[in-house]
């Protein structure tokens, strides 16, 4: 009998421990570049929503991903998200000048904060390489004329939510 009642607790032991809950921790499969150059994909296909969340992905390794998760905000009209990622950008890469330009370039179409997008895009243009000059140079002139006139002189892109007039530069990635 006693036989009998150990095998039945082994084998309800057994059963049993089939039944208790498991955890699985799941590991990424892509890398932190392959999520850029996913992002990098869905931004060609303005699919925005899903570029921000791979760049999202990729910036917790790759600091300079911020950069492109800007960009993706900027586009969906997140204005805030975009000048926060911006500025993660500048903290991860001070001597970018992408993201001085494109910092300088949002806050020049929201027509707010015009004496730092002047510095910013001063900055940039101080950085950049001599065959990107003219276009960063282009940033610094509408941020100036923004500052004279009192109204924003950086278009947002053609499809960002808050949509002023279409696009005719967008930010440079």
């Amino acid at each position: 009998m006693s036989r009998f009642l150990a095998a039945l607790f082994c084998l309800a032991l057994g059963l049993g421990g089939c039944a208790l809950p498991r955890m699985v921790v799941l590991q990424d499969p892509l890398t932190p570049r392959e999520h850029l150059e996913l992002g990098l994909a869905y931004e060609k296909q303005g699919q925005y929503p899903l570029a921000a969340q791979e760049y999202q992905a990729a910036a917790k390794e790759l600091p300079g991903a911020y950069l492109y998760l800007g960009n993706a905000y900027f586009y969906l009209g997140r204005d805030g998200e975009a000048e926060s990622a911006y500025r993660q950008a500048l903290e991860a890469e001070p001597k970018n000048p992408r993201a001085y330009n494109n910092l300088a370039w949002l806050l020049c179409a929201r027509g707010e904060e015009l004496e730092e997008a002047e510095f910013l895009a001063r900055r940039a243009l101080i950085l950049a390489p001599a065959g990107e000059k003219d276009a960063y140079g282009d940033t610094l002139e509408r941020v100036r004329r923004a500052r004279r006139d009192g109204k924003p002189a950086c278009e947002r892109p053609a499809d960002a939510s808050p949509a002023p007039p279409a696009s005719e530069k967008p930010p440079q990635p």
